[in-house]
């Protein structure tokens, strides 16, 4: 398919119009679907011509907002320019635009901070109110009307089949190579008629490479060439690498105890810099014939598909640098047949993260002493961004895997706290906590043994003594002496790190 032409199919060229024509087809209050997922495949011109829209009806005197629900972050030309003209009544299911914040932290902008597996689902049950209008970005539209998906699956193939209303994006700049990368199952169905997902192996193919749409709900189809947001990954510093290490070490020592096949299990792997200092020590480590199957695929499990490391990786969206996107685009052939991006109702489905016995990575914000984990709020009220597939992944995952640094703000604020504020992932659901001090293994122990192991393992030396004496406190002075809790003190400590006081 050639960069010019990218729109095969007759019926739908007389529908080819401007972002700003298009962007006029979105009524004031839709629930609109854009693509997208971690700045990959989000459509690029008509949220900014509908942002123009909104800005001029502000100045006008109209309140014009509407939903926007996405498969996760997306990028400033979406989320930051819909947000900055307070045209976003309702967000979800995750968000990182800081503008976004913002709002959502002031009270301007509501938002729902829901598991990514969860999404597709509570549309077709019709959880979330109608959705009007799917905006989605493909690569190409084929003679016949399938249409070839981007960068990113998302939620899309969900925004298609229950808009009332299409609006196409077909982006030139995204690699006609991507044709025959994805895999788009349409076998899913809602209770009682739910059938077994029939995926075995994490390379697994099971639907078809294309998206399907009615051609009687495209309303528009909007020519660009615009290029991804791409996240710059800087080198692992020294705390990335030394939690890289205990991880490693980690699964060697389960390999030895036969309780890991020598080449693993299928990896996952939460976005930021600790996760690609891990897939980094993967790939010089001495574990061989990888899989993976995750949500996105940046650059480090890219530099292991390349060493030959990861025999192959499946994902619904790919998360990378100007460096590694260069590297995938110029060799996509190969690439192709060794990754598969699906829709993320299936790359976290947690019927398949059990049946393949997925190793779960993700990091976090803090952990307490018993191992709930908060991923998504600072002070307990404040969203950072989202719980994203995390809790997909965790809980039901073979083994569950969080980590951080042990300090954050420079030292000030200790990671490892007596009680999370926000709790997303509790304890039962936590089997793992590493940052740089060490590795604490939760599996098989006690709520007072796990506090003893995350004291001594996770904890920076600066925080060590308060939280010692926090629970030694707490086992003479609570009610109960299952979970000992100082429930009075519990917040103080946070309160008390805000004003910088020592512990």
């Amino acid at each position: 398919m050639s960069k010019e032409n990218r729109i095969h199919c007759a019926a739908l060229r007389d529908r080819v119009m401007s972002a700003d024509a298009a962007a006029r087809l979105i009524p004031n209050g839709a629930n609109v679907g854009m693509s997208g997922f971690t700045g990959a495949g989000y459509p690029k011109a008509v949220p900014q011509a509908l942002a123009a829209r909104i800005n001029a009806a502000n100045a006008s005197g109209e309140k014009f907002r509407i939903g926007v629900w996405t498969g996760a972050s997306t990028a400033p030309e979406l989320d930051g320019a819909l947000a900055k003209v307070d045209g976003i009544e309702m967000r979800l299911p995750y968000q990182s635009d800081p503008t976004c914040r913002e709002r959502i932290n002031d009270g301007r902008m509501e938002y729902i901070d829901i598991h990514l597996s969860h999404v597709a689902q509570f549309v077709w049950s019709g959880f979330l109110g109608k959705l009007d209008v799917a905006v989605v970005e493909v690569a190409g539209i084929l003679e016949d009307g399938r249409l070839i998906p981007s960068s990113s699956v998302g939620n899309n193939k969900t925004w298609l089949d229950q808009a009332d209303k299409v609006i196409l994006e077909v982006n030139s700049w995204q690699s006609p190579d991507l044709e025959g990368m994805h895999d788009i199952y349409y076998g899913t169905q809602l209770p009682p008629n739910r059938q077994p997902i029939p995926l075995v192996r994490a390379s697994d193919r099971i639907g078809e490479p294309y998206l399907r749409c009615a051609a009687d709900k495209i309303i528009a189809v909007v020519e660009t060439h615009s290029a991804d947001r791409n996240s710059a990954f800087s080198a692992p510093d020294e705390n990335s690498q030394r939690i890289a290490g205990h991880i490693l070490d980690f699964f060697a020592h389960e390999v030895k105890k036969g309780r890991l096949p020598a080449n693993l299990l299928p990896l996952q792997s939460g976005v930021g810099n600790i996760a690609n200092a891990v897939m980094a020590g993967l790939n010089d480590g001495p574990f061989d014939n990888l899989t993976a199957y995750t949500e996105v695929l940046q650059d480090g499990m890219l530099e292991m598909i390349k060493s030959g490391k990861l025999a192959s990786a499946s994902a619904t969206a790919f998360s990378l640098s100007n460096e590694a996107l260069a590297e995938l685009t110029a060799d996509l052939g190969r690439y192709r047949d060794r990754i598969v991006l699906r829709p993320q109702e299936i790359s976290n489905h947690p019927e398949v993260i059990r049946r393949l016995g997925v190793i779960a990575m993700n990091g976090m914000i803090e952990a307490d002493i018993y191992g709930n984990v908060n991923s998504t709020h600072v002070m307990g009220s404040k969203i950072m961004n989202g719980i994203g597939g995390s809790g997909d992944f965790a809980r039901n995952a073979y083994l569950s895997i969080f980590m951080t640094p042990s300090v954050a703000k420079q030292g000030a604020v200790s990671c490892i706290v007596p009680m999370v504020p926000h709790v997303d992932h509790t304890e039962h659901d936590v089997q793992v906590l590493v940052t740089e001090r060490g590795l604490a293994d939760l599996r098989g122990l006690s709520p007072k043994q796990r506090a003893k192991a995350v004291i001594e393992n996770c904890a920076h030396p600066d925080f060590k003594p308060a939280l010692t004496d926090y629970y030694k406190r707490a086992l003479d002075q609570s009610p109960g002496r299952h979970t000992p809790h100082l429930l009075g003190e519990v917040f103080d400590w946070h309160l008390r790190a805000l004003r910088g006081e020592s512990m």
